[in-house]
């Protein structure tokens, strides 16, 4: 190295080493520690101010009571809740039982009777994830929930945190323990509309306060945790078991804090709560609407707790006129059909309905059950019956989507034929699968757009396999059917999984709407003094193609105009749709739209022994095997011909609705997929054997035929008299597991 190049290393060296020089005189370890206690001073200085600035307040939440409204689309209101004051009395701590008392401390504060009621790193934690979004934490101490539910808010913002830290600390000091806790148990929101312990008792068990023993105090205090997921009567199964786990928990923590011997712990079974009494006001349809509101305004934020303390108008999506028209729909093709009282089989039948706008996603009609007072689940959004052959077409959007192939390598479209031979087993699959075709009946060589209209069960079996199982579910899912007992096997093409006819109202709505996903959603706008609530986002990206979307409306077309949906068919608009039943007959729907309107409509076959529990529908008003093509359908269609104002002229924008090939003849023993024979044998014809399940108007005598709404236009002269019963119609006993 020369001289000039040691020079300029030394200098370089130098440079590095005055930079890190400067940096270390810089961060040195007494500045830094300066630096931090300053920091602590200036956090105590501002806690210090902040304690002497902000006194107890007044008592807000009895003050400030208001009732919330519910209102039409209109602006016509449907309810008031909360009107004549809130379901609340308060009473006397020593009017509690002592280890009830002890439930609440075990479940949700064992220090609480040695704290100075309040909880630092769970504040901390609670602003940390305010400030980043992350919403409503736990970690606050008995004494900050009191404060929080009777003083403040339930506002998740830092200011409020704060404020109730500092009330807290005042509150544990001027105030005895026992004070705190009657105050927290008489405050607490528990569901129901329940505010309070004595208003719980009455609405779970049906007995006061003073009554409750040690295992129903434990399931009240393992409730005030998420009252709306783990009220037992309305739960998922994953709620009852994170309430269940709860429980045992809060009574582990009772042996634990020696409040209960570990002997009688062992004894205590899960108290079941009583069924829930809905409250005045909800008879009808009122109340499902109401709670299908609530449901969504506690995923946008707004929590029983929020409602509880009153003052806000919630206007609903649904068309007054609509809603009414659904109503008397089911009232005029149902019901009065019906003898409830002296037919074993019509006292089980409960129907269910969801009406949704394809263009915007709101909810503009639903029905949820004869009478909310009466049947407390919504039939509109339960989720424990199939949608059975509901789920076909969304098959069949998976095979056009994927471009999926037969065993043969055609691609599958409208054309595409298929074997229709009843119990074929389906080839591909490592799942043996062979179901059976309604009435056993087989169909030789079909394609696609037949076998829809008949709903061929062995046909969509195969396709399932040729498309993938897990390719399928995946569209399913994007188009809205939910994730819940949805197995990846070829028996889905059945609808074997669980969805709602709120759910697959928003599946054939994206079909509707050309492949964009719809959301269904029930609440317009929600709106408070203090604050205003986005409504949910009802349109969202493109889920499936538009050719794939449309190619399945022009399908499910050919179902109502030549198929198992004819029933819907009143000529006085043009439709779209699917019959479905499920296994045993336990449920019938059909699955409609029209450009203007999608409607799910669907009838469940539940006990009405305590407990209920599914039962086959097989018998109802007489009519032999109730099927989706019979009082689904003409429900639908009766429904529809009013909403629309006794029709309408619109028609569905399709493309590219002919996309697949034709395949190659080949023999049906030895695959799938066949083709058209110039001369085919009657074992390959496509043409419906003759004695086809598909009902014709001469085959529904035993049910009577849609009468026009009369508030509706009448059709006109030439329009076709409509189909009444299934399939099956007058055969009584008729069980097949089979999927119409």
């Amino acid at each position: 190295m020369g001289r000039a190049d040691a020079r300029r290393a030394q200098q370089r060296g130098a440079r590095r080493a005055a930079k890190s020089g400067g940096i270390r005189r810089l961060f040195t370890w007494r500045k830094m520690l300066g630096t931090f206690f300053g920091f602590c001073l200036l956090i105590m200085g501002a806690f210090v101010a902040l304690y002497l600035y902000v006194d107890i307040p007044k008592a807000n939440i009895l003050a400030e009571r208001q009732s919330n409204v519910y209102q039409y689309s209109d602006g016509t209101v449907l309810t008031r809740t909360g009107s004549d004051g809130v379901n609340r009395q308060i009473v006397d701590l020593a009017e509690v039982p002592k280890e009830v008392q002890h439930t609440f401390v075990a479940a949700e504060n064992k220090t609480f009777y040695k704290d100075k009621g309040v909880d630092l790193k769970g504040t901390a934690r609670g602003i940390f994830n305010t400030l980043s979004g992350k919403g409503k934490q736990g970690g606050s101490t008995i004494t900050q929930q009191y404060v929080k539910n009777y003083y403040l808010t339930q506002d998740p913002t830092v200011s409020r945190k704060l404020k109730e830290l500092v009330i807290s600390l005042k509150v544990d000091q001027k105030k005895d323990k026992n004070y705190i806790l009657a105050g927290y148990i008489n405050t607490a929101y528990y569901g129901r509309g329940a505010s309070g312990i004595q208003a719980a008792a009455q609405a779970y068990y049906g007995i006061d306060a003073k009554d409750l023993n040690v295992s129903q105090g434990a399931y009240l205090a393992a409730l005030l945790q998420a009252p709306s997921q783990y009220d037992w009567a309305v739960a998922t199964p994953t709620g009852r078991r994170l309430v269940k786990e709860r429980w045992g928990y809060t009574l582990d923590n009772m042996v634990e804090m020696h409040w209960l011997d570990k002997a009688q712990r062992d004894t205590l079974k899960f108290p079941v709560p009583d069924k829930p009494k809905p409250a005045p006001g909800m008879e009808g349809q009122t109340g499902y609407l109401v709670e299908a509101a609530n449901k969504e305004l506690d995923k946008q934020g707004v929590t029983g707790e929020m409602r509880e303390a009153g003052g806000w108008t919630f206007t609903l999506n649904i068309d007054k006129k609509r809603q009414k028209q659904l109503e008397a729909s089911v009232d005029r093709q149902l019901e009065s059909k019906l003898d409830r009282k002296d037919n074993k089989v019509d006292a089980t039948v409960q129907a269910g309905a969801t009406s949704v706008d394809p263009k915007t996603g709101a909810v503009v009609a639903l029905y949820g059950g004869v009478d909310y007072v009466k049947h407390y689940i919504s039939n509109a959004t339960r989720r424990d019956y199939q949608p059975a052959s509901t789920f076909k077409p969304l098959v069949l959007a998976s095979a056009l989507e994927n471009e999926a192939k037969t065993q043969d390598g055609d691609l599958i479209g409208v054309n595409t034929r298929y074997d229709g031979t009843s119990k074929r087993p389906v080839v591909g699959s490592d799942t043996p699968f062979a179901p059976e075709n309604e009435d056993n009946q087989s169909y030789g060589n079909v394609t696609v757009q037949s076998a829809m209209n008949k709903s061929i069960n062995s046909v969509f079996a195969q396709m399932v396999v040729d498309v993938g199982p897990p390719a399928v579910k995946k569209t399913a899912l994007a188009l809205g059917v939910p994730d819940q007992n949805f197995p990846e096997r070829p028996a889905i093409t059945l609808g074997t999984m669980n969805a709602s006819t709120w759910d697959m109202a928003g599946a054939y709505a994206t079909l509707d709407n050309h492949g964009r996903k719809v959301t269904p959603f029930i609440v317009k706008s929600a709106k408070h003094r203090d604050r205003t609530v986005d409504p949910v986002e009802g349109i969202g990206n493109q889920v499936i193609s538009r050719k794939s979307a449309d190619t399945v409306t022009s399908v499910l077309r050919g179902v109502v105009d030549s198929g198992s949906g004819q029933a819907a068919n009143t000529s006085a608009y043009e439709a779209a749709g699917k019959t479905g039943t499920s296994e045993n007959n336990k449920s019938a729907l059909f699955a409609g739209y029209t450009p203007e309107l999608t409607t799910v409509v669907a009838l469940f076959g539940e006990s009405p022994k305590e407990g209920g529990g599914q039962v086959s529908l097989t018998g109802t008003a007489n009519s032999g095997r109730a099927n989706g093509g019979g009082f689904p359908a003409q429900i639908w269609a009766d429904y529809t011909l009013g909403a629309l104002g006794g029709g309408s002229s619109a028609q569905f924008d399709l493309q590219d609705v002919e996309r697949g090939e034709v395949t190659v003849p080949a023999s049906p023993s030895t695959s799938p997929s066949t083709s058209e024979s110039p001369d085919p044998s009657p074992s390959e014809s496509s043409d419906p054997p003759s004695q086809s399940p598909i009902e014709t108007p001469s085959d529904s005598a035993s049910q009577s035929p849609i009468e026009p709404p009369s508030e509706s236009p009448v059709l006109p002269s030439e329009s076709p008299v409509l189909p009444g019963g299934g399939a099956n119609s007058g055969r009584p006993g008729h069980n097949n597991p089979l999927n119409q």
